[in-house]
């Protein structure tokens, strides 16, 4: 299907191309997919074929990329923030192995949905049933990208303290995987993809670690794991394999510019080093992290030589928030303002740089001529976002995802007025209020009948 052409109309254009950072006024033209053209004057062609959205009083920028998200565990929002330990560790809370198919779908679509309304144009999801929740997700219009949980650790008994491998879980679950790339990575649209999902260094054995490595090279793809999010899991890695889980990965061959490593907050100045010299990426969660009192040393680790892109991981997925405290954190470190840490790196870590991690940075991250068609539009028509003597820093330090106006994916709009195009958002909000209502009570019936003590 042909898209009907579009032409932003006069917008201020952030575009995270390094070549021509900001366009004070500029008119986007975009035909089938991609950015035909950005004019510096009103084109004097016939627009009367063209939808024209208005760019007086907007700020345009590319769609996010959110490099690690988890939709589904949108069903701890609000909870697992004052807990201080991961859901998947925690007894009392719903886990991915409580989750029904109904209820991954209604999850799934209801993080998606949040994220498109936010701003961003790609999520890089890992969670249970992503049979079903890429598939929903894809559904708002949003590029769903993800993988399942590779693992061959029993999951129901993590939250119990309990580690126990099964070669016959791994097989399951990369078997799983193997589904998902045969049915969703789609190299020519883009639109779903696979991105490999070991869970944890501590959640999987090395085995099957090395049969994770050996699958991506065969198929030519990237992986996404949480590393050293945890001092049980540096803990755990240390007694049980005698190092750290970045010098596992790379003793495992996994620590590369492949690799998105999420969290990496407990981590030494040798795995810093490592991390570095690898040009691995990290997918910053500053909220995250600092809700839980922990800080990435993000500074160091971009000194080292790491690649910096940003996720919101679960709980949230306003990128534009993010920004922010990805920023605050950075400057924390420094303590103090740096060239290092200004509005312009965490907006290229949101934009270019997740696109970079995920092996994309030629088709998505940035508003170039040529590119996919992937554009946000904000109305800057609000007190908190003037005056406008920098709209980036205006962006970054005070706008909201709730400022998104319209959403461009694929060069199709799927966000106006703030609103969904192509699902009803109070039927994905009636299902996952619902969905979510059921695992809390199953959850909570659980830990109830748990013996005393255990």
């Amino acid at each position: 299907m042909t898209n009907t052409p579009i032409l932003i109309d006069g917008a201020t254009i952030l575009t995270s191309d390094p070549k021509r950072p900001v366009i004070q006024r500029g008119w986007i033209e975009i035909r089938d997919n991609r950015i035909a053209a950005i004019h510096d004057q009103p084109p004097a062609f016939d627009t009367s074929d063209m939808r024209v959205i208005p760019g007086e009083g907007r700020v345009v920028t590319p769609g996010f990329v959110n490099v690690h998200t988890h939709a589904i565990l949108s069903m701890v929002r609000g909870v697992a923030e004052d807990m201080g330990f991961a859901p998947a560790y925690t007894m009392g809370v719903p886990h991915g192995h409580d989750v029904t198919e109904e209820e991954a779908v209604a999850l799934a679509q209801l993080g998606a949905l949040e994220a498109l309304c936010f701003g961003s144009t790609l999520i890089n999801d890992s969670f249970t049933h992503q049979d079903l929740a890429i598939e929903a997700s894809a559904q708002t219009g949003i590029r769903a990208w993800g993988c399942g949980r590779i693992h061959d650790v029993d999951f129901t008994r993590v939250h119990l303290g309990e580690w126990e491998y099964h070669t016959r879980i791994g097989e399951w679950t990369m078997g799983l995987a193997s589904d998902l790339v045969d049915r969703f990575h789609d190299t020519k649209t883009l639109r779903t993809g696979v991105v490999l999902a070991p869970h944890a260094p501590d959640t999987c054995s090395p085995d099957l670690l090395r049969k994770v490595r050996e699958y991506r090279d065969e198929k030519g793809l990237r992986i996404n794991t949480h590393v050293s999010q945890s001092k049980v899991e540096v803990d755990f890695i240390r007694q049980r394999d005698g190092m750290t889980p970045p010098e596992l990965l790379e003793d495992l061959g996994l620590l590369d510019d492949k690799l998105i490593a999420a969290h990496c907050i407990h981590v030494t100045d040798s795995d810093i080093q490592r991390m570095g010299a690898a040009k691995a990426n990290i997918a910053h969660i500053a909220k995250g992290n600092q809700t839980h009192g922990c800080l990435a040393p993000t500074t160091k680790l971009r000194d080292a030589g790491m690649r910096l892109a940003l996720s919101t991981d679960n709980m949230h997925a306003d990128m534009v928030e993010l920004m922010r405290w990805a920023l605050c954190s950075g400057r924390l470190q420094q303590h103090g303002i740096t060239d290092d840490w200004q509005p312009s790196t965490v907006f290229e870590a949101a934009t270019i740089g997740g696109a970079r991690a995920l092996g994309l940075e030629d088709e998505l991250g940035s508003i170039e001529v040529g590119k996919r068609a992937d554009v946000v539009v904000f109305d800057f028509r609000r007190p908190h976002l003037v005056p406008w003597t920098d709209v980036l820093g205006n962006l970054v330090h005070t706008a909201h995802g709730r400022d998104v106006e319209t959403v461009i994916v694929d060069g199709e709009i799927v966000v106006e007025a703030g609103e969904p195009v192509k699902v009803d958002r109070m039927a994905v909000i009636e299902a996952a209020e619902k969905a979510a209502k059921s695992l809390w009570e199953r959850a909570r019936a659980e830990a109830a009948a748990q013996p005393a003590g255990a």
